[in-house]
Order: C-alpha cells, then sequence, then structure tokens
C-alpha cells in the first residue's frame, strides 16, 4: 500500500516519534515575534524635561504655598501680639489671655511653615537660598517671643495693668508689683536672649522685603527687651523707693532748661515729695532763692573739684548740676536740703522739666490757674520757659511763685482721679527715655540697680566709644530756650590699637529780633562787651575712656580747652559765644582707643530736639 494513500491514521500518523528516534520533532504552530519599540534620543530628552518640569513645578508650587501661609501666620502673630498689648494696657485679661494664644498658635504655624521640607531645601541653596533662610531664624525668635515672653508676661501683667496698677487718688498698688518681680525678671532675661538672637539673623543677599521685616524685628525685640527690663527693675526697687516697708522722702528738682546745665536745665524750684504705700503727696514747694549760699560743701572727689570746684555747685544751687551725672546734682540737693531743714535727710532725689509737664498734661488734662488762665499740654513750655519772663519782667518774686503755682497744680491733678492711668504711664515713661525725668536713691542698693538705667541719668563707666556734648550756660540769661543743636561723631576703621575721630557740634542762636527781657538775653559779668541776645556757652565733650585730644577749635579758630576727668571719661571744656542768627561750629579731633561695643552719644535734655549723627564703626 502506498504511503502517500490517505485515510484512517492512528496516532503514530501524527508525528508521534518511536521511543529512540532521533529525529527532530517537528515545530507546533509558529508565534507573532515580540515587538521592541526603540524611542530616539530627542523624544527621550523631551520626556525627562517633562517630568522634570512636573517635579520642579510641583516644588515650587508647595514652597509658594508654604511662603503664602507663612507670611499670613507672621502677620497674623504680631496682629494679635498687639492686641493682647492693648487688652492689658485696658485691664481686659480675658481678651489678653486669648489673643497671647492666638498669636503663640499663628507664630508657631510659621514656624512648622518654614521648617518645612520644601523650605529646608530651598535655604540650602547657595545664594538662592538666602531669604528663606533669614525667614526661618525670623520665625525662630518670633516664636521664641510668644511662647517664652507674651504668654507669660500677660499671665503677670495681667495685675499690672495700669488700671489695676494706679489706684484712685494716684495711689500705686505695690503689692502686685513686688509679687510679680521674679517672674517678670525671668521673662525679661528671656526677652534680652530673644533680642540677641534676632541681631544674629543673617541678612538676606538679595530680597529687600525680607531685610525690612528683618529689620523691623530686630527693632521691635530690643525695644520689647528694653521695655521688660525696665519693668523687672520697677518691680525690683519701686515697692520699698514708694513706701511699702516704711515711708519715704524725696527732694524734687524742677529745672529750668532755658538756662542749660548738665542734667537739663538750673533749678528754678523745689519741693519734698513724701509717699507712704504707694500714696504721694508734694510739700515745702519753694523757688531755688529760698535755698541759701552759705551752706556746707560736700567732698564729691578730685576729679569732680577740678572741673566744677571753681564754681561752687556745692554750695550755691544754681550751679548744684552743671555735671551731667544726676548722682552728683542729687548728692548736692540732699545735702543743700538737710542743712536748710535742719538735719532731714532725704531718701533720694528727682529732676523734671517743663517739657516732660507737658506730657504729663497731655496724659491727665490742662490746669486751672487761680485767675482762670489755661496751661495745657500745647503751652506749658513757652509759659514756663518764656512768656512768663516777659509777663514778669521785674518782679521776680511773681514770676518764681506762678511757675511754682504751674508746678503745685500739675502734681495735684496727677495725684487725684486719673482717667487714663495708661495715658499717665506712657508720658512718664517719654519724659524718663528722654532723661527728662532722673531718679536717685541714697540707699545704695536702689541706686546701684538705678545707676545702669536710663532714670538715673549716670555717665556710664565702660570703655565703649562714647561722646556726651554737655552745655552750660555761661551768660546767666535765658537764651537756650532759643538754642538748636547738631553733633556728629566720626571714626575711622577698627584696624590697629588706637583711631581717629572727630565730634562736631553745630549751635545756633535762633533768638528773635524782637526785644526780649534784659532777664532773658542780657549777659552777667559782660566784660567783653557782648551785645544783647548773645549765647553764651560752656561746652564739654566727655569722650571714650583713654582718649586725648589733639585739637579743638570754635568757629574755625583753634581754642584752648581745660582738661579733666569724670567718671573715668577725658573731659575737654572750652567757650563758644554765639551771636543771635547765627550758628557756631565747634570740633574736637581726638585720637582714641579702637574700643568695643556700639557708639554713644548721649542727649542733653534741653528744648530742642538735636541732630545726631553717628559713623563710627563697631570693632
Amino acid at each position: 500500500m502506498n504511503n502517500d494513500t490517505v485515510g484512517p491514521k492512528s496516532d503514530d500518523d501524527f508525528g508521534a516519534e518511536p521511543s529512540g528516534s532521533n529525529t527532530i520533532p517537528p515545530r507546533g504552530p509558529e508565534r507573532e515575534p515580540k515587538r521592541t519599540v526603540t524611542l530616539s534620543g530627542g523624544r527621550r530628552t523631551a520626556l525627562a524635561i517633562t517630568g522634570t518640569a512636573l517635579v520642579v513645578g510641583g516644588f515650587v508650587a508647595w514652597l509658594g504655598y508654604t511662603a503664602y501661609e507663612a507670611k499670613d501666620n507672621l502677620e497674623a502673630a504680631r496682629d494679635h501680639a498687639q492686641s493682647a498689648k492693648s487688652a492689658l494696657l485696658a485691664g481686659d485679661t480675658g481678651v489678653a489671655e486669648s489673643t497671647a494664644a492666638e498669636a503663640d498658635r499663628n507664630a508657631s504655624a510659621a514656624y512648622d511653615n518654614t521648617h518645612s521640607l520644601p523650605w529646608n531645601i530651598a535655604a540650602a541653596i547657595p545664594v538662592i537660598g538666602s531669604p528663606f533662610d533669614t525667614t526661618r531664624q525670623m520665625t525662630e525668635v518670633v516664636q521664641g517671643l510668644t511662647r517664652d515672653v507674651l504668654d507669660p508676661a500677660v499671665t503677670v501683667g495681667t495685675s499690672l495693668a495700669p488700671t489695676e496698677l494706679v489706684q484712685p487718688g494716684g495711689r500705686l498698688a505695690l503689692a502686685p508689683l513686688r509679687e510679680a518681680e521674679p517672674k517678670l525678671a525671668e521673662t525679661a532675661i528671656a526677652a534680652e536672649l530673644l533680642s540677641s538672637q534676632a541681631q544674629e539673623v543673617r541678612e538676606s543677599k538679595y530680597l529687600g522685603r525680607v531685610n525690612d521685616a528683618r529689620a523691623e524685628l530686630q527693632s521691635q525685640t530690643s525695644e520689647l527687651a528694653t521695655l521688660l527690663t525696665n519693668t523687672a527693675t520697677a518691680a525690683r526697687i519701686a515697692p520699698a523707693m514708694l513706701g511699702t516697708d516704711g515711708p519715704r522722702n524725696y527732694f524734687i528738682g524742677f529745672q529750668t532748661n532755658a538756662e542749660a546745665r548738665g542734667t537739663g536745665g538750673l533749678l528754678g524750684g523745689y519741693g519734698i515729695v513724701r509717699v507712704d504705700n504707694g500714696a504721694a503727696r508734694v510739700d515745702t514747694l519753694s523757688p531755688n532763692s529760698e535755698l541759701t549760699l552759705d551752706n556746707q560743701p560736700i567732698d564729691l572727689g578730685p576729679d569732680f573739684n577740678q572741673l566744677y570746684g571753681n564754681s561752687r555747685p556745692t554750695t550755691d544751687s544754681r550751679n548744684s548740676n552743671l555735671s551731667s551725672h544726676f548722682p552728683y546734682a542729687a548728692q548736692i540737693w540732699q545735702s543743700l536740703w538737710s542743712q536748710e531743714s535742719g538735719g532731714e535727710m532725704v531718701d533720694g532725689a528727682i529732676a523734671t522739666d517743663p517739657i516732660a509737664l507737658s506730657y504729663i498734661l497731655e496724659a491727665v488734662g490742662p490746669i486751672k490757674m487761680p485767675d482762670g488762665e489755661s496751661v495745657t499740654a500745647d503751652n506749658v513750655v513757652e509759659l514756663t520757659e518764656s512768656t512768663a519772663y516777659a509777663r514778669f519782667p521785674s518782679d521776680n518774686k511773681a514770676r518764681k511763685q506762678y511757675l511754682q503755682t504751674i508746678a503745685a497744680r500739675v502734681v495735684e491733678k496727677m495725684t487725684g482721679n486719673i482717667k487714663s492711668p495708661s495715658a499717665l504711664l506712657e508720658a512718664l515713661g517719654k519724659g524718663v527715655s528722654e532723661g527728662r525725668i532722673a531718679v536717685w536713691s541714697s540707699h545704695p542698693d536702689e541706686q546701684s540697680v538705678l545707676a545702669d538705667t536710663v532714670l538715673g541719668h549716670a555717665i556710664p563707666d565702660d570703655a565703649a566709644p562714647y561722646a556726651g556734648v554737655v552745655i552750660n550756660n555761661q551768660a546767666g540769661n535765658k537764651l537756650d530756650y532759643y538754642l538748636t543743636r547738631e553733633i556728629d561723631y566720626t571714626a575711622q576703621t577698627c584696624t590697629g590699637d588706637t583711631r581717629k575721630t572727630t565730634v562736631t557740634v553745630r549751635l545756633t542762636n535762633n533768638a528773635p529780633d524782637a526785644d526780649l527781657t534784659e532777664y532773658v538775653s542780657g549777659i552777667v559779668d559782660n566784660a567783653g562787651r557782648l551785645p544783647k541776645g548773645t549765647n553764651v556757652a560752656a561746652v564739654t565733650l566727655l569722650a571714650t575712656t583713654g582718649a586725648n585730644l589733639d585739637a579743638v577749635s570754635v568757629g574755625g579758630q583753634i581754642s584752648f580747652a581745660v582738661n579733666g576727668t569724670e567718671q573715668g571719661h577725658p573731659a575737654f571744656m572750652t567757650r563758644a559765644v554765639i551771636p543771635r542768627g547765627q550758628t557756631v561750629e565747634l570740633k574736637f579731633d581726638l585720637t582714641e582707643p579702637t574700643a568695643e561695643g556700639e557708639a554713644r552719644v548721649p542727649v542733653q535734655p534741653l528744648v530742642d530736639e538735636p541732630k545726631i549723627t553717628v559713623d563710627v564703626p563697631t570693632c
């Protein structure tokens, strides 16, 4: 049979190979081969760019959203903190606590925003990340302020609200202040540390808005630290000084800065303040003429005697405050009163002036004189330092009585029912900050604290750069009401142990052409036949410790200077004659040690607001 014949087949017929066969079995049905897609280089690059763009875009969007949230949270924290402060001043405990909590919540949220993953990545990028790094550091300070300063300040501050602290009749509630002292001290330390941290926040390399916020934060934290430090200081010493532990008495001097003296102005009048458990009263208000000139002197040391001894400052009240170091004047006033009163030793001394009185009148309202005249914040300075001399041209006794009445009625107003205690405290604080209110205590532990505050009005004894310009009227007139000042302090770089510095003082006599009384514009002992209206000033520069005077000029002419020392600072005193309507320039050329620290130019509290320029590198 032919094998090609078609017919039924067995299983073997379908290709099953017999066992042991070495032939290759036939393949099964063939499958379609897999296709491999190969991308060109251009398409691969496009996909990579697209993916990267999506990642970067998402990162930027996330970062932008985080920045927007951080900004909102920081602004909310600031607003809530301000609300907490306002509520504290108003004595609204509930609102103060709730807004302080909100401020802390927003500050913490801002901290989280600026410590997130995208922010940390961005901040680590050189140059580009600078503003992110700066903002991150700022939120750390803000969170510390709300958590370590604001919250505890609110806790103790609610009992120290002006409405609680100042009781009817002007009495101060001292017990809460004393109880709050430990917490206030702790809070003040925290504020100082955060202020230092704020000063170290790195500047943004290219974003001005961030730097503006940085500067504002640095300024605000510095002010806050100062405020809390002063509050803690007050809590530490005020209760005892205001009679919690027994009655106290103080000499109060009313200074007339129309005739300049080192601490402000001539001692025109005085009184004795008696305090007991927070309540104060003033008695023995008298003009300076009631202090005799034949008292026994006191010894304030050889440096003081060398500079001021010829003017008999410790026996003549008119020259009692030639030095700008208020503790000297205070000790002299204590001595003078002890001798005048028959032995009463005051516990301290206070100084103030008409400009500080104007701040107080702005807070408590005007006073009425016996003849119905209204004395207000707007006219009290002109009335006491100008108008009174024209009103009483030849009757000094009547003029002094008029000024004494003004002072008495202001004090009476302060110790009455105060409508806005917070406004009064702010007014007093403004006077203190400008050196127009100064305090000295005869108790050494209290004075050691006061001396380090602006309230103490003391010359610092450290070595940091310093240029204290002090003016004392030498004409015996009242032309310093019309005096304006400009002071420039410049120095070379910090290289070397010493550097050249210059202190330039410009004094302008703005006395009007209109006739002024002889008492206002005349010159006592006018041996030089100077015309009426001429201002004559002894100008003293208290320089950096260790400084040497190379030259001094007045009006462009080389001049002579008396040398001395005060509180460790070299003192250089010269004389300036300033004709009516003219400006005289004094220039002190110095060689000073290249001392560490920020340069300071303290402002003598006269009538004007001097223009101060400091160009001294901090070493």
